[in-house]
C-alpha cells in the first residue's frame, strides 16, 4: 500500500480510497481490504512507449491513470463511477488535482448508467444462480478419478463401464492386458490371465495418467474391446486441480455463509446484484449515486441467506425491467460529453505537472 508517500509505481498519484464493502458499509469480520484510485504519467511517458493505462499493486489494488480512468467515466463503468462518490471516512487521499474531475461527476450520471449497473446485476444473478460453482459441485465431482473410471466395455451390443464389467465377472484390473487396435483411435483388445504369475502389466499403473498396453501371446483370444475417453479424462484432471486451487484460496467464511443456508444459491452475488440495482434506481430518480448504502443491514441479510433468495432473484429480475422502462422515460443525458472528458485530462495533466 502506498499511504504514506502519494506517488504510484508509475506516476502522481492524485486519489486513493477504500472501496468495495467497507465503503458499501457491507463489510464482515471476513472482508478483505481493497483500494482503488487514480494517477498521473510523467509526459514522457505518454509520448514514448511508457504508457500504463492501469495496474495492480496487489491482489487487492488498483489504479487507473487519468485518461484510462475518464474512459471508464464516460462508459459509466460501476465501479470507477463510485470513486467520484466515495464517503469521506474512506478517501485516503486526494490531491486538489482530483476535484478537477469530482466537480464534474454529475455529468457522468447519463442513460449509459442503466445499462452499466444493470448488466452487472443481471450478470450477477446469473453467476448467483450458477449451480456449477465449484461449491455446489456434487461429491462425485470432487472426488480425484483414474483412467480405468474412463473406460467401457463393449458387449453384445450394449457398453458397460469397465469397472463394472470386471466386478461382475470377478476379473481384476491388474491381470488384464491391452493391445491397442489399429484404425480404432483409444480403442483396444482387453485379455485376462489368472494364472499365478499373470503374464500382463494391468489396465493402468497406480500413479499414470493413461492406460497401458502388454505383450500377449500369439493365438490368445480377447475377452472383449474396451474404449478409453482420453479427452474426457483429461478434462477431469483440469477440472480437478481447479478445483483444488480453488479449495485452497477460497473464502473460508463465504463457503460457510452458501452450506449454512443450503439454498445453493450465492447470497453474496445478490448482495451485489441489489446493491447496484437500487444505485441504478437512484440515479434514475434522483440523478445522485449513494456508494455507502443505507440499507446495508437488509444487504448482509441478503448474503447470509437469511431471506428467500428465489424471492431476491424475482424482485431483482422485476427491477430490472424496470429500469429499462425508466431509462426509456430518463431527463439523463445519453452519455458525457466527449469533449468535456478531452477538457478533464489536459486539465489534470496541467495541474499536475506545475
Amino acid at each position: 500500500m502506498e499511504t504514506t508517500q502519494h506517488q504510484s509505481r508509475y506516476g502522481q498519484m492524485i486519489f486513493k480510497a477504500l472501496v468495495g464493502s467497507q465503503a458499501y458499509g457491507t463489510a464482515t469480520p471476513s472482508s478483505d481490504r481493497d483500494y482503488k484510485g487514480v494517477y498521473v504519467q510523467p509526459d514522457n511517458d505518454l509520448l514514448g512507449f511508457g504508457y500504463k493505462e492501469q495496474y495492480e499493486a496487489g491482489k487487492d489494488e488498483v489504479y487507473y491513470e487519468i485518461r484510462r480512468f475518464v474512459e471508464l467515466l464516460q462508459s459509466a463503468n460501476p465501479t470507477v463511477l463510485e470513486l467520484l462518490f466515495m464517503p469521506e471516512d474512506c478517501i485516503i487521499h486526494a490531491m486538489s488535482a482530483f476535484e478537477e474531475v469530482r466537480k464534474h461527476r454529475a455529468a457522468f450520471l447519463t442513460k449509459k448508467c442503466f445499462a452499466s449497473f444493470g448488466g452487472y446485476a443481471v450478470a450477477q444473478i446469473q453467476k448467483a444462480k450458477g449451480l456449477n460453482k465449484k461449491m455446489n459441485w456434487e461429491q462425485e465431482r470432487t472426488v480425484r478419478k483414474t483412467p480405468l473410471d474412463f473406460c467401457h466395455a463393449y458387449e453384445a451390443g450394449k457398453t458397460y463401464a469397465l469397472g463394472q464389467y470386471l466386478a461382475e465377472r470377478g476379473l481384476e484390473q491388474d491381470r488384464c492386458g491391452l493391445v491397442a487396435l489399429d484404425h480404432f483411435e483409444q480403442c483396444y483388445a482387453l485379455y485376462y490371465d489368472d494364472s499365478p504369475e499373470t503374464l500382463y502389466r494391468g489396465i493402468i499403473a497406480d500413479d499414470s495418467n493413461d492406460v497401458r498396453l502388454s505383450s500377449v501371446p500369439k493365438g490368445a483370444l480377447p475377452l472383449t474391446i474396451i474404449h478409453f475417453n482420453k479427452s474426457a479424462y483429461s478434462q477431469h484432471c483440469r477440472l480437478y486441480r481447479e478445483y483444488e486451487i480453488w479449495l485452497e484460496n477460497r473464502n473460508t467464511q463465504r463457503y460457510v455463509d452458501i452450506q449454512g443456508h443450503q439454498q445453493r444459491i450465492d447470497g453474496k452475488n445478490l448482495l451485489h446484484c441489489r446493491r447496484l440495482l437500487d444505485m441504478a434506481l437512484e440515479i434514475a430518480r434522483e440523478g445522485t449515486l449513494r456508494v455507502r448504502r443505507p440499507n446495508a443491514a437488509e444487504l448482509l441479510a441478503i448474503r447470509r441467506g437469511e431471506v428467500n433468495l428465489e424471492r431476491i432473484i424475482d424482485e431483482a429480475e422485476a427491477d430490472i425491467a424496470l429500469l429499462n422502462d425508466l431509462a426509456k422515460h430518463s431527463s439523463l443525458p445519453e452519455s458525457a460529453p466527449a469533449a468535456l472528458g478531452n477538457e478533464i485530462v489536459l486539465a489534470v495533466r496541467d495541474l499536475v505537472r506545475v
